[in-house]
Formats: structure tokens, sequence, C-alpha cells
């Protein structure tokens, strides 16, 4: 097997993630200083609201101005700030093997690497916990939840291992996962989406009260099917092949593969994930802001 490309984000790229954010819809979060509003109320850093003085509040959350035209002792009250655990879940099986012919050195594992590091680039600019979820023909490997510069070199170790190879595990086999995404934590999970079990793992932690995102990725000629001639077509997973004359195939395909999207959206939109899709031919940031916009959620 050979290694994918080694994970390196373009100076545009890396410059424009500093105007993303990750948002959560039911992110909980702790205490901490962080980047996700939570419910919770006391010190943090937006103003909500003010209320009467209580033995033990601390003295400089007063509001010495207002008391000087109230005589009486307020407290400011903020929404607390907390940050939010993200697990970015890369589908390593053997579909991921799937590349352009105008970019063969570039897989759909090594755009789901790449697009991982711009997660945890995220993620670390937020001060968020983060984790990183492999699943293909090694089973599931994963790298624990944590923070912090070198949090980050452990998730880039794994990326940088991962080969595409085999298909989705039995689902015995995904228990890792149920053990170590919490309630509340979001998960980011980046593949082509054609595999049944991988939608419904997806549907099951959504179920389980996890945020879940997912991010399809797509070769250029998935969505542009430009073949033109007799073409042998590969299933990297199954090994079967087809023969075909690319032109006279084109708009059956182009239509069948439309039909399969559509139901795709519709299945992911019913469990309550949200999903946006991306191309090995787009920078890697296109669908980052598309999933993250406001007003994405399903």
């Amino acid at each position: 097997m050979t290694p994918h490309a080694p994970i390196l984000l373009p100076a545009d790229v890396r410059s424009r993630l500093k105007t993303l954010r990750l948002l959560p819809r039911r992110a909980r979060g702790t205490h901490a200083i962080g980047q996700h509003a939570s419910r919770s109320r006391g010190a943090g850093l937006e103003f909500a609201q003010y209320r009467a003085y209580e033995p033990g509040d601390a003295l400089r959350q007063i509001d010495w101005k207002l008391y000087a035209r109230s005589d009486r002792f307020f407290v400011r009250e903020s929404e607390r700030e907390s940050p939010v655990t993200v697990w970015v879940l890369v589908d390593a099986s053997a579909s991921a093997t799937q590349a352009d012919r105008a970019r063969p050195d570039w897989s759909r594992l090594d755009h789901a690497c790449a697009t991982a590091a711009c997660l945890v680039e995220l993620a670390l600019q937020q001060g968020d916990r983060f984790g990183l979820i492999a699943v293909g023909g090694d089973g599931v490997r994963l790298v624990p939840a944590g923070s912090g510069p070198r949090q980050r070199d452990r998730v880039y170790l794994l990326l940088r291992q991962l080969h595409a190879h085999g298909g989705w595990p039995a689902a015995t086999a995904l228990r890792p996962v149920w053990e170590r995404v919490q309630a509340g934590d979001m998960l980011i999970a980046l593949g082509d989406g054609f595999d049944d079990a991988g939608v419904a793992l997806l549907e099951r932690l959504a179920a389980a009260r996890r945020e879940v995102l997912h991010l399809q990725l797509l070769s250029a000629e998935e969505r542009d099917f430009p073949f033109t001639d007799g073409h042998r077509f590969h299933d990297p997973e199954t090994g079967e092949e087809l023969l075909g004359d690319g032109r006279a195939i084109r708009e059956g395909y182009l239509a069948r593969f439309a039909a399969a999207q559509r139901a795709l959206h519709a299945r992911l939109q019913a469990a309550g994930i949200v999903t946006a899709t991306g191309y090995l031919d787009q920078p890697l940031d296109v669908p980052l802001r598309t999933l993250f916009a406001p007003g994405s959620a399903a």
C-alpha cells in the first residue's frame, strides 16, 4: 500500500480558516472559557443581565457605576462560553482510494485527511477539545479527545499512518466510537456517504444526542462523469469491474447519481444530520463554509 499525500494546508486556506467557527447546535460544554455559549450563567465574556448581589459573589462582578446611581449592589451576569468536544471521523475504507485522472496523486483519503487537519485547526483556535476516529479495513483507530498543539500532533500522526482499504467493520467493532463520543459532543464525518453501515452509525449517534454533521467528499469524475470512450470502471471495495462506453451511459449515470444523492441527503436530514458536499477539485474550506454557515442546521 502506498502512503497517501502528506498533510499540508495551503497558506490561503489556512488564512481563510481564521474567519470560520465551529458552531454546534447542542453544545453543552463545561464551565471553562471557550467559544461556545452554554446555558449557564457566570463571569463569562458576553453580558447577559444584571441581578441583585448575593453573598459569595466576586466583588469584581459588581457594577460600581450602577451602584453609584442606585445605591444598591448589582452583579453583571454573562453567558458562560464553554468548549465543545469535536470528533472528526474519517472513512478510510477502500472507496477512499478514489482519485481523478486529472490529479491521480490526490485521493479521497488525501482530501479527507487535509479536511480533518482544517477542522483540527478550527478546534485549536477556539480552544476546543478534539479527537480523531478512522474507520476502515483495520477496524476503528482513534486518538482520544484532548486539546492544544500536542494533541494536534497526535492527530496528525495517525492521519499520516492511514491507508484506504477494506470495508466498514461489523457493528460490534464500532464500540470504541460509542465509548468515546459522549452526548453533546460534535462529530463531523468525512467520506463519500455510500456505505450504508456508515450512514446507519451516524443515524444512531444523532438519535443518541450526539451533534452529527456529514461532509460528503466526492471526486470531480463522480460529479461530472467526463468519460467519452470505452472505459473500465472498478469498484475498489468489491473488486468488481464494468467495461462500458462512457458517452452512452453518461446520461443514465448522472440521473441515477443525482437520485442517490437526493435520497442520501433526505435520509440524513430526517435524522437531524447537517450535511454538505465537497469535491476533490475544490479548495478545502469551500464545503466547510457551507457546513458551518449560519442557518445550516437541519
